[in-house]
């Protein structure tokens, strides 16, 4: 194994920006990032820590990412969203996101969670074939909702 699995710093954010980058690309959404370094930093470091996020390092470079956050289940209790897994193209297939994806899971015993949740595009086959290979429940049947900051001002103006 050519690469280790820590916990991001804050000096990582940089890099972790661009591997956000770098999937909204394959997600074919280039211009859908809206976060920046400042961003990350506060959320991950600031007062009030908003995520967790482990890092894939190879020589001194970041190659991968796994971004979790805590949720709660009203029919579970503690739950943690793993809100993105990023390997770099290069890095695919060489063990990597298995890695990330264990220390992910790893944390999320840790914390004591009754479940680990997250989303996965319809047409992403490969990822879909890869959780499904390490034992998730890719659920067909239910779909994603969004409310995005243009809807919450909409919604809040119509009531």
């Amino acid at each position: 194994m050519d690469f280790s699995i820590r916990p991001s710093r804050k000096e990582d954010m940089a890099s972790i920006l661009q591997l956000i980058n770098e999937l909204a690309v394959f997600e074919k959404e280039s211009n859908a990032v809206e976060v920046s370094v400042a961003d990350l930093e506060k959320s991950g470091f600031g007062e009030e820590k908003r995520f967790q996020c482990f890092v894939a390092e190879k020589g001194n470079a970041i190659v991968g990412m796994a971004l979790v956050y805590p949720r709660y289940s009203t029919w579970k209790g503690p739950i943690i969203h793993l809100e993105d897994l990023i390997v770099t193209e290069e890095m695919r297939g060489s063990g990597l996101g298995t890695a990330l994806l264990n220390e992910v899971v790893k944390y999320g015993n840790e914390q004591g969670v009754k479940r680990i949740s997250w989303e996965v595009l319809d047409w992403n086959e490969p990822a879909i074939n890869f959780y499904e290979s390490k034992g998730a429940d890719v659920k067909r049947d239910w779909d994603v909702v969004h409310l995005d900051e243009e809807g919450i001002a909409n919604y809040l103006a119509n009531i």
